[in-house]
């Protein structure tokens, strides 16, 4: 007398369904295009930079890409958080259910696996092994690139400070893996909008849709607590790395931030996907469905991660206030002013000896001095060892929202008049002529409120 084989017992083990779904995924022209690209190009493009005369100077650390390597990883970082993760994750994740639509095979599918949890777990899993595939592939790109173009040589921090080749490679490979964690979350927010759309196009345009709204916030005067609470911050905050000591706290939220909404999405998109009907073939997602899944958890998300970041900090303001801007402007300004007597070969001074402030105000005192604004006007004032004059230096600001700044030297000329300062090897880019800072958004013990 035979036994009735139950469907639990022919179900395929996830591995080898994943096995099966990676290679779905890498036999696409569009993902090997992808993965010779990442691959290559990030390489390509940081060399043929580093050998022009005009640098992304508007880029963090783009104006440092003659000096060193290990700026054209950063700068590709930059770029990739603004515009290529999102496209990627679009591409692979935002496709990898509707493609099954699309092509009617779900009853297949189940039919072979016969487990629909299996099914989503080996497909989520294939895309982000492709997706860190591609990040992989960026990052190790520029590097080589950097490094053959230019050379293995210290890099400018964000506030101003070398650090040593050694120091700047780990912090850079750390950048990349913390960008992983926002992309994580696009990649989930993607598999979202697969699940949840269908076969209609728009699931490929949800990561890249949701990246550039939240990169729209992120240029708005936000509360920190709401700018934290968003996902993307991560591709913003990682520069805190390249300070001395290194600014973790406004990272580390972000990052945790970030792989909360990969949890909360991945999570959604399971639960669409094995409570769905496949007995029709496809089902390209209702209102009500997508209003349930796609916008309210994620909209009750923002809200409780914004209300528990406000409660744990008092970040309900911008964040940028005139202590903040005089101290971050004073730090990067005595850090350069070092380099720059290097370069020149003049007597070694500390930034003890230095005493470096710095004097700031907005509109010409009309303005409180707060919040972001390309009309922030800085005086900066050094004490030089044997001397009893100060020296004073005038830099027009241009604050971000997110923290960022751009100041430009106003003169005197001999100190940041010139793009270029004459040196007894010849002309050399002028550290203080341009440089940029960051300020730390969340209160910290290092910085003035």
């Amino acid at each position: 007398m035979s036994t009735a084989r139950t469907p639990a017992a022919g179900r395929v083990p996830v591995g080898r369904v994943y096995r099966f779904e990676l290679v779905k995924l890498v036999s696409q022209w569009r993902i090997r295009l992808l993965v010779l690209a990442c691959w290559t190009a990030p390489g390509l493009f940081v060399a043929a930079v580093a050998q022009q005369g005009m640098l992304p100077s508007d880029t963090l650390f783009g104006r440092w890409m003659h000096a060193t390597g290990w700026a054209g990883p950063l700068v590709v970082l930059g770029f990739a958080g603004t515009w290529a993760l999102p496209l990627l994750t679009s591409v692979v994740a935002g496709d990898v259910f509707a493609v099954e639509d699309r092509l009617g095979t779900w009853r297949h599918l189940l039919m072979t696996v016969r487990s629909p949890g299996r099914i989503f777990a080996a497909k989520a899993t294939a895309s982000v092994t492709v997706i860190v595939l591609l990040v992989a592939g960026l990052a190790a790109s520029s590097t080589a690139g950097g490094l053959a173009a230019v050379g293995n040589d210290p890099l400018v921090g964000v506030d101003g400070h070398l650090l040593a080749p050694s120091d700047a490679a780990g912090r850079v490979l750390l950048a990349w893996g913390c960008a992983l964690a926002p992309t994580l979350a696009l990649a989930a927010i993607g598999l979202l909008g697969s699940v949840l759309l269908g076969r209609s196009p728009m699931g490929l345009l949800v990561p890249a849709l949701a990246a550039v709204a939240m990169q729209l916030a992120q240029m708005l005067p936000l509360p920190v607590a709401l700018r934290l609470a968003l996902p993307g911050y991560a591709f913003v905050s990682w520069d805190g790395l390249f300070a001395a000591p290194a600014r973790l706290d406004e990272l580390l939220v972000a990052v945790a931030v970030s792989l909360l909404w990969a949890a909360v999405a991945t999570a959604l998109a399971h639960r669409v996907f094995v409570r769905r009907d496949f007995t029709t073939g496809h089902e390209d997602g209702g209102g009500r469905r997508a209003l349930g899944y796609g916008v309210l958890p994620p909209a009750g998300l923002l809200a409780l991660a914004f209300g528990a970041l406000a409660l744990a900090t008092p970040s309900t303001g911008s964040g940028i206030s005139q202590a903040k801007v005089q101290h971050s402007v004073a730090t990067v300004f005595a850090h350069l002013y070092r380099l720059q007597t290097d370069q020149l070969h003049r007597p070694a001074v500390t930034e003890a000896q230095l005493r470096v402030s710095a004097a700031c105000e907005r509109g010409d005192g009309q303005v409180d001095p707060e919040g972001p604004g390309n009309d922030w006007r800085c005086v900066v004032t050094w004490h030089l060892p044997g001397t009893d004059a100060p020296g004073t230096a005038v830099y027009q600001l241009d604050v971000a929202a997110d923290g960022r700044l751009v100041a430009d030297g106003d003169g005197p000329k001999d100190v940041n008049g010139y793009f270029l300062v004459h040196t007894p090897g010849g002309d050399a880019p002028n550290p203080l002529w341009q440089f940029d800072g960051r300020i730390e958004l969340l209160p910290s013990a290092t910085t003035p409120d």
